[in-house]
């Protein structure tokens, strides 16, 4: 099989650099193009000078319907807005695209669930094999414990760049941990507290965020009971993790229906 065509959106940032130095290093993939911002002052210098493994013949362009028509998937770790448009673009080429963006609004989740008829798509929070395989052991925690007598606290520290809290990560975790006691997250979280707050709710999942220096994550989910508490957690030392995680997702997707998956789905820990 030939390696499949991958385009790297937001090829300049951190992250876009990460999937192509993954790419670069990994069987059966190729950096087929490689997308920026209008007006980015990286357009037209090649991803991998950028990315730091030496020339790779793909200049970076601000145009992504030709590279999508020429692609057989799409990385994304991009924003909200440009990653509804590129779940578009992936439905009218009916190619793969792997979705590692956070702070998605409900609506922005609909018309990415909408492109999915069309495009096979694999969206996380994180696309860490190690936190996808936490969310699983998450759940089966938060099953196994009574919420009378366990509360759940959620607690991630991020670099202080990052602009959306919790993060993608921490949500995941929580929507493992109401999966676990089968009720809706929305319904059941608590997101802040200052002041008064009174007693904590019995059933809630409480979430704290810190921010600060160069972290790149760091996740802990706490099952604290009388006498006892329980510690699940990640610590994210390279942002390769993650590019590791999205490359393996979109080989993984390849030849697959189209549909909406998740990691889980890659890990095979969803039975689909």
């Amino acid at each position: 099989m030939t390696d499949m065509r991958l385009v790297v959106v937001g090829a300049a940032g951190r992250m876009g650099q990460a999937l192509v130095r993954t790419i670069h290093t990994t069987h059966g993939v190729t950096v087929a193009a490689a997308i920026e911002r209008p007006g980015s002052p990286h357009l037209g210098k090649d991803a991998g000078e950028i990315a730091g493994v030496g020339a790779i013949d793909v200049p970076i362009s601000d145009d992504p319907l030709p590279a999508f028509a020429k692609a057989e998937g799409v990385l994304d770790f991009s924003t909200p807005a440009a990653t509804v448009e590129f779940a578009g673009y992936a439905a009218q080429a009916r190619i793969v695209h792997v979705i590692g963006t956070t702070g998605c609004t409900a609506d922005d989740d609909a018309k990415i669930a909408a492109a999915a008829r069309h495009a096979t798509i694999v969206k996380s929070g994180n696309m860490s094999l190690g936190v996808n395989l936490l969310a699983a052991l998450v759940e089966q925690a938060a099953k196994a414990l009574d919420p009378r007598d366990f509360d759940i606290e959620i607690l991630e520290m991020h670099h202080r760049h990052k602009v959306d809290a919790p993060s993608g990560t921490a949500l995941l975790l929580g929507e493992a941990a109401a999966a676990g006691r089968a009720v809706a997250l929305a319904e059941n979280s608590v997101r802040s507290r200052d002041g008064h707050t009174g007693v904590r709710p019995t059933g809630a999942i409480g979430f704290a965020t810190l921010r600060g220096g160069s972290v790149v994550g760091e996740h802990e989910v706490i099952f604290a009971g009388t006498g006892e508490r329980i510690t699940l957690s990640h610590q994210a030392e390279d942002r390769g993790i993650f590019a590791r995680g999205a490359v393996k997702a979109a080989l993984w997707a390849r030849g697959k229906k189209p549909g909406l998956y998740s990691m889980r789905d890659v890990l095979g820990l969803t039975g689909r």
